[in-house]
């Protein structure tokens, strides 16, 4: 009964829930967001440049031909959100757009965030989002793999290697030329985001103090810093090995050698056998050497159509010889194999420590050429545009809810318009939201939750006594009996038949036991 009115509470306060679900509201873009898309238009806007760049080896054919749209998810999970989605397989795309403003890498932190759908899985591919350098000769209608960039952040997945790339380009103060950096990839395992066919939420947050943050799905999976966590590193070593510096010809690095007063035992026979048969058992009784175990089936006749030119000298089957039917064995006997206990092996020089070790030889170190010092590698080179330059063997990736901004508040405001309209509630929460319009759920919670506590109290705990032992309503009927209250020495007042109160007492109580008493012997003795 409890269960049947549980499931009826749950399905009565979920009902409400659903009504409001699955319907998107459109998100304005902050105004003071250096990007923001939320892909809510039917088509692409004109913001977003496709790109025609060509292939270097034939001009006259587009390097990226893959199809970009703009459109709703093949399972919705709100009514009316669309996305941008990576149409074709095995494609190259590429498009991009303008920033609101440049921004530059100064005093203030970065914050970047978009989401990613992998609707069929993926196979090969990556959906990694790209910030552009500035520069006066960017044109997004040119953008390709050699358009420099200054960060690259997003999911990336190839053969069973799942990665979330953060790359920055640093710029060498010493020689002006730009190298790839790359964090350290989390430890954390990624592959549900990648397979389990839901939108994720992938967060970069990148601080004046060179310090960041990697967040899939507002989770933290990846924390470091630009000094101490990238491959290369961004400061290269005070000191190198010396190229020029050679290992010396007399220099003995063997930390063993063979033991030079060893010599071989004159009894070691290296010929001995590992194995000798066993000269304790004999041929059983009955074995019969001259015959084979197997013999040429008599009855058997060649194939009708057997030619002797064509398929050679015809054979009959064998099958078990009737000789040996009742014989111990046949055909040659031999011995069972046994470890030869002369067997020795092969005789070899123990070995010694090397009385002339020198350890193992490392050239010497010299002071870095290429050395510098960047204590600020967070300032990076100003970004003017935020693309997708992309390949993948699987189609219809969706991309969705960009944001590129320096306040963390509005990155927390947008997060929850956006990402916080897929979030579904929990059971409790739904629980009081169905109250909202059903303020009688109330009864039946206490009902279906109450009512099983006090059962469950009264079947564990059935002589618990409840109120201070102090009172006189802490015993029960079934206690020992107690000494009267001190508060009433003299008795407690009772009603008579007439209605008048009288005093009663111990020792009244005790006159009437025996008045009891000698009316049934009286009674007994007229009897």
């Amino acid at each position: 009964m409890i269960s049947l009115l549980s499931s009826l509470c749950l399905c009565l306060a979920f009902s409400p829930a659903q009504e409001d679900q699955g319907v998107y509201r459109s998100v304005a873009a902050p105004s003071q967001a250096y990007f923001a898309e939320t892909f809510d238009t039917d088509s692409l806007d004109r913001k977003w440049v496709l790109s025609r760049a060509v292939k270097e080896e034939d001009a006259d054919v587009h390097k990226y031909d893959g199809e970009w749209v703009v459109e709703e998810p093949e399972k919705q999970v709100l009514l009316g959100n669309k996305g941008l989605v990576l149409k074709s397989p095995g494609r190259h795309h590429a498009i991009a757009a303008y920033l609101r403003t440049v921004h530059h890498f100064r005093d203030k932190p970065l914050f970047l965030q978009y989401e990613v759908h992998f609707q069929k899985g993926i196979d090969c591919g990556g959906a990694y989002i790209k910030l552009l350098t500035h520069s006066d000769d960017l044109r997004l209608s040119q953008f390709s793999d050699v358009t420099p960039y200054s960060i690259m952040f997003g999911p990336d997945k190839c053969g069973s290697t799942y990665k979330v790339h953060f790359i920055f380009r640093h710029r060498n103060p010493r020689t002006g030329t730009y190298e790839e950096k790359h964090a350290w990839q989390p430890e954390n395992d990624l592959s549900d985001y990648f397979i389990d066919h839901k939108p994720h939420l992938y967060s970069l947050n990148l601080y004046p103090d060179n310090t960041f943050q990697i967040l899939i799905d507002q989770t933290l999976v990846k924390t470091g810093s630009l000094l101490e966590d990238m491959d290369p590193p961004v400061v290269p070593p005070r000191e190198i090995e010396d190229p020029e510096d050679t290992k010396p010809s007399d220099w003995d690095d063997r930390r063993h050698i063979p033991d030079p007063t060893a010599a071989k035992p004159h009894d070691w026979d290296e010929e001995a056998p590992r194995l000798i048969a066993d000269p304790t058992v004999q041929r059983p009784a009955g074995w019969i050497e001259e015959e084979g175990p197997f013999v040429p089936d008599p009855k058997a006749q060649p194939p009708h159509d057997w030619s002797v030119e064509m398929d050679g000298e015809w054979e009959a089957p064998l099958i078990p010889n009737p000789a040996c039917a009742e014989a111990a064995g046949c055909g040659p006997w031999k011995p069972p194999m046994m470890p030869n206990p002369a067997y020795k092996g092969k005789w070899r020089v123990p070995v010694v420590d090397n009385p002339n070790y020198q350890g193992k030889w490392q050239p010497r170190m010299i002071p870095n050429p290429a050395y510098f010092e960047d204590p600020q590698p967070f300032r990076m080179s100003p970004v003017g545009a935020i693309g997708f330059e992309l390949w993948s063997l699987t189609g219809d990736v969706l991309f969705d809810n960009i944001l590129l901004c320096d306040d963390l508040e509005m990155a927390k405001r947008w997060t929850e318009d956006t990402w916080g309209q897929r979030k579904t509630p929990g059971i409790l929460e739904q629980l009081l939201l169905a109250t909202a319009k059903r303020p009688w759920l109330w009864g039946v919670y206490v009902f279906t939750v109450g009512l099983p506590i006090i059962l469950f109290v009264s079947l564990m705990w059935p002589d618990k006594r409840f109120g201070p032992s102090t009172e006189d309503y802490y015993y029960k009927k079934s206690d020992e009996p107690q000494p009267d209250s001190p508060q009433d020495p003299e008795g407690h007042t009772a009603l008579t038949d007439s209605g008048a109160k009288v005093k009663t007492g111990p020792r009244k109580r005790e006159t009437r036991k025996a008045q009891k008493k000698s009316d049934l012997e009286l009674k007994e003795i007229s009897d």
